[in-house]
């Protein structure tokens, strides 16, 4: 097990150096990365930006957009914001989305420091109801990357008016976060530390818990490879506000597995097209397979439950069921 904390404070490049360790780090079966960004909205992958964020005050503040590759919903980081990212090979399936398991070193560390944590709902981390981190999961090729987002002393006044996306008026335009009610780490300690000094904390416990963990260090060539990532995918305009469609028919609905949005346009009574968005999570990052599985599919009920009965929909939509699905899509 190896890991590495990250001396950028650049969110795109942090985010580019995770994913590049989730998909070529492959030796290694377990991989620990802290990381701390500048301020930031980072949106979930299957989010519409623009439905997320307060465009103007982004602008103005100089604060950094850029899409991750996990699901849920959109979260703000600055430099008192802590992330963790944990890289794992697992085995593959619903039941795979463990976020309480990934989450207990956050938890156990915060026990050692005095206060009492818990995990909470389908992905939260929080202190007296109140959530101080998120966390999301990605699949890829048998391997789970988890990371979590924890509000350690951030500015929650400038987190409120960021994420604040109906100051701009866009609608049915994306599937925005769900706004829970959020604290700092900091107030809850019983004795001051800094965002650094809870850093070393958890990589001491980690090291407690893992022994064998060493830091690694990146070669120039591995390095250029995170930079080409960042340049080209997690720095790109494309990639961070280009998804966001126009569609004639919008509906949305929330289940247990999470929100979703649908975008579709017709064509005599059948799907043309069809767009998902939402805070859902899935093994299969690309939704094309699926999107493509509904066109030309009549818009009823029946027709695209017997549509989605044809693949496994829980490869795309982890908690989903096809009735959920299907109500979503065109109603029940």
């Amino acid at each position: 097990m190896i890991y590495i904390v990250s001396n950028s404070h650049k969110p795109d490049y942090n985010i580019a150096q995770e994913e590049y360790c989730f998909k070529q780090l492959r030796q290694f079966d377990k991989i620990f990365i802290l990381w701390i960004n500048e301020p930031a909205i980072i949106v979930g992958k299957n989010q519409n930006t623009l439905a997320e964020i307060n465009s103007h005050y982004v602008r103005e503040q100089g604060i950094h957009v850029v899409r991750r590759i996990t699901g849920g919903g959109a979260v703000y980081h600055d430099l008192n914001n802590l992330n963790y990212t944990i890289i794992s090979d697992e085995g593959e399936g619903e039941e795979s989305f463990d976020f309480k398991t990934f989450s207990q070193p956050v938890i156990e560390t915060l026990g050692t420091l005095g206060v009492r944590a818990e995990f909470s709902g389908r992905n939260d981390i929080t202190i007296d109801g109140k959530k101080i981190c998120g966390n999301a999961q990605a699949y890829h090729e048998g391997r789970v990357m988890h990371h979590g987002c924890l509000l350690f002393d951030t500015d929650l006044s400038v987190l409120s008016r960021a994420l604040d996306g109906s100051r701009e008026g866009v609608e049915a335009k994306g599937v925005k976060s769900v706004r829970s009610r959020v604290d700092n780490i900091l107030p809850n300690l019983p004795e001051r530390i800094t965002v650094r000094q809870f850093a070393d904390r958890i990589l001491a416990h980690m090291k407690q818990r893992y022994p064998e963990m060493v830091e690694y260090h990146f070669s120039d060539g591995e390095l250029q490879a995170i930079e080409q990532v960042r340049r080209e995918k997690f720095g790109n305009w494309e990639w961070n506000f280009g998804s966001n469609p126009v569609a004639e028919v919008v509906r949305e609905r929330r289940f247990a597995g999470g929100k979703v949005q649908v975008f579709l346009n017709l064509r005599k009574g059948r799907i043309a097209d069809i767009r998902f968005f939402g805070t859902f999570f899935g093994r299969e990052a690309d939704l094309g397979p699926l999107e493509e599985q509904l066109q030309g599919v009549r818009y009823a009920p029946g027709e695209v439950m017997a549509a989605l009965s044809g693949m496994d929909t829980s490869r795309f939509f982890a908690g989903f069921t096809r009735e959920e699905l299907t109500e979503a899509i065109v109603g029940s």
